[in-house]
């Protein structure tokens, strides 16, 4: 009976595994396979090179990447600095008006994103909601306060809230009472109740909330293009100009090969400096 269900269960995950295959390693293989061809071919059928990754170092395609790494990383802190009060007030606090507080952060994403970028553009802009008040009223004026860094960054937060807020609030809610209460009853203070329980305790939805907020974020364009103009230019976009306008297939291959590893590399890395079996309190 065990092995008969073991083979439906097989047989059940075969559907699922061949789609994953197919949709998600087959893309990822040909690109891979593209990175190490010459310039500015369009078939597999050439000899390895790997000119791509000399010319990403050669001509500073390496900046672009830690500009898209040290954006993502600001926005995943600040990310979880903003959310981590408001998912302790969802998971403990506000009881059936969590229920409202999630399907209104859920909406937001029933709006295509460039859509919401481009009211904020329309706030931001010289001309715009923010600037023409302020005109209107002082009769002063500024150039508007988009293509800079830190709008892009608060693009980033703003789009990508969400995928920080519920594993938050799903890691807290997961966190007993009865330890707070013992603690607090104990003589702990807010902030030891913070350290010593809550933070450890949630500390699997901080990993989950972190990475994909981190990941998503590093390979983002539609905040820089939007909202920052030409003024930062991201890998993303490197990559978009290389497959597109530059016509060069190997080098936007070399480009997200490195992306990926990069990424990948920091959240392994990432998830290996955590103990989650002890966490979860599984035995080893």
């Amino acid at each position: 009976m065990e092995r008969l269900n073991q083979r439906l269960g097989l047989l059940s995950a075969l559907p699922v595994s061949l789609f994953l295959a197919l949709g998600f390693l087959a893309p990822l293989f040909v690109v891979a396979a593209f990175s190490v061809m010459p310039q500015k071919v369009f078939s597999l059928g050439n000899l390895p090179d790997f000119s791509s990754y000399a010319i990403m170092v050669q001509e500073g395609y390496w900046q672009s990447l830690i500009t898209s790494l040290a954006m993502a990383t600001a926005a995943t802190l600040i990310l979880f600095v903003i959310c981590w009060p408001l998912a302790f007030a969802m998971a403990k606090v506000f009881g059936r008006f969590t229920l409202v507080l999630t399907i209104g952060v859920v909406m937001t994403l029933f709006v295509s994103e460039n859509i919401r970028l481009f009211g904020w553009v329309l706030t931001l802009m010289k001309g715009g909601l923010i600037e023409g008040y302020w005109r209107n009223w002082t009769g002063g004026t500024f150039d508007g306060l988009l293509y800079n860094v830190p709008i892009i960054i608060f693009g980033l937060v703003y789009v990508y809230l969400p995928f920080m807020l519920f594993p938050l609030a799903q890691a807290i809610a997961m966190v007993p009472d009865d330890a707070r209460q013992a603690a607090f009853d104990l003589g702990a203070s807010r902030w030891q109740i913070f350290r010593e329980i809550d933070l450890p305790l949630s500390a699997p939805g901080i990993v989950v909330g972190c990475l994909i907020t981190f990941v998503l974020t590093a390979g983002a364009i539609a905040e820089s293009k939007l909202l920052g103009g030409r003024a930062v230019i991201v890998i993303a976009d490197e990559i978009e100009r290389a497959f597109t306008y530059g016509q060069n297939w190997p080098l936007g291959s070399a480009l997200a090969v490195t992306l990926i590893a990069v990424v990948g590399a920091l959240a392994i890395f990432g998830v290996s400096r955590i103990d989650l079996d002890a966490i979860m309190g599984r035995k080893r």
